[in-house]
């Protein structure tokens, strides 16, 4: 029996996500309040992030019986998320040319305030160059990497972990049966904090619009709608061939994933979802051992959204303070930003750092620049998270396909079937 419609998870989020806008732009001081809900729900959902990591990789690991495979899948998808970063960026920066979002804003550099962004600017997370980044992914002990709660170490302990019990044969048969049960006890727990997802998105959307006002949007209109008109685009026709080459209608995954995305438009990161995401491909057909690699990795990896915002908003800031970029700046530009995208976190601000990053390493443009963009970033978190979480998404079922374990008759009936209606797909 179908529940009531307003027991369905994405219409409560939905509400809530409308009830926030409106309780921070009519009583902005009421709004700001909000703030510790939304942090809480975050909070919350990063304490199991590690463990759901750790149980899905090893049991999926464990259970393979050739160990070349780990190696085949993370190549591929490392192959795989390179080149749609590639088409990411390369897109913002045509994007960034042709509908020139920064022209009319005629900005000194000399009247900007570089303290304003001191805080995304120093220290650099990349200060140490790719040696430096390689080896913070190996934690100093194996329970560090998960106190810290980052993506990469916890990924990194968990391959070995796996491959480790799987060369120990039958003598680890009864731990890696009690990790996959432990994995369905995180699992049950991610389901009951997602009920507190409407009440996570009221508190962030509250926060966000009592904070920074809906009026902040109007002067940058035309970068925020630059974004999103290019985040579509991307979506629809980059990511749609891609689903189409794998046997999907990406249409039809968005709406299959539809609370997972509202989770992550009220909170504005795709941390809020990655336990819920990770379950849902399963769910659909993916390789449980595929899953576990490809989108914990693509976490850090494959942060689409993120890429877009950072060439597109460096063409913004060198417009609008009148800086011509030559092409083989421009060009650096990309080969820097594919650097400074790897690793950084899916948390709220990630890109904002990114684009610091990538300012400070190629300096044509003012680092300062960056707070003619700072009052609005939040906004534009929302549109870099939901590109993320999708491109990862597809990116997982596009390897399941590469390797063979994706069952498309049960895909196909998922993506059509009831699953994709009013009804939640945990009832």
């Amino acid at each position: 029996m179908q529940q009531p419609f307003y027991k369905v998870l994405y219409i409560q989020v939905l509400a809530a996500i409308v009830a926030g806008i409106l309780l921070g732009h009519f009583e902005p001081q009421y709004g700001l309040a909000m703030k510790p809900f939304g942090d809480a729900f975050i909070k919350l959902i990063r304490m199991v992030i590690g463990p759901i990591i750790f149980c899905t990789v090893v049991t999926g690991i464990s259970s393979m019986t050739d160990l070349k495979k780990v190696g085949r899948v993370g190549g591929k998808a490392l192959l795989y998320f390179e080149v749609i970063s590639s088409l990411a960026l390369v897109i913002g920066l045509v994007f960034g040319h042709v509908l020139r979002p920064g022209d009319g804003f005629n900005v000194s550099v000399s009247s900007l305030d570089p303290h304003a962004v001191a805080g995304f600017v120093s220290p650099s997370e990349h200060a140490d160059g790719m040696a430096g980044f390689l080896l913070g992914i190996i934690p100093s002990s194996f329970m560090d990497a998960f106190s810290k709660g980052e993506t990469l170490p916890i990924l990194f302990v968990s391959v070995m972990f796996g491959i480790a019990l799987s060369l120990a044969g039958e003598r680890a048969n009864g731990i890696a049966a009690s990790i996959e049960k432990l994995s369905a006890v995180f699992f049950s727990l991610v389901r009951i904090i997602t009920k507190a997802a409407p009440i996570g998105a009221f508190g962030a959307l509250s926060f966000t619009v009592g904070k920074y006002g809906i009026a902040s949007l109007m002067p940058l209109g035309k970068l925020i709608l630059t974004f999103y008109a290019t985040a579509l685009v991307f979506v629809v026709v980059v990511l749609g061939a891609v689903g189409r080459m794998a046997g999907f209608n990406v249409f039809r995954l968005l709406i299959y994933l539809k609370e997972e995305l509202l989770i992550v438009l009220g909170t504005s990161t795709s941390e809020a979802a990655l336990p819920q995401l990770m379950q849902k491909l399963e769910r659909l057909g993916c390789s449980r051992a595929v899953v576990g690699l490809v989108v914990p990795t693509g976490y850090s990896f494959n942060l689409d959204g993120a890429n877009i915002y950072v060439t597109l908003a460096v063409l913004f800031l060198a417009q609008a303070t009148n800086i011509p970029l030559t092409t083989q700046q421009e060009l650096t530009l990309l080969a820097v930003t594919m650097l400074t995208s790897k690793g950084s976190s899916a948390v709220v601000g990630a890109g904002f750092v990114a684009l610091a990053a990538s300012l400070a390493v190629v300096p044509t443009v003012p680092v300062a620049a960056m707070v003619l963009i700072l009052g609005i970033d939040r906004f534009m978190a929302e549109c870099r998270s939901l590109v993320n979480i999708v491109g990862n998404a597809v990116a997982a079922v596009v390897v399941s396909a590469w390797e063979g374990e994706l069952d498309h008759s049960r895909m196909a009936a998922t993506l059509r079937g009831p699953r994709n209606s009013l009804q939640s797909p945990d009832d």
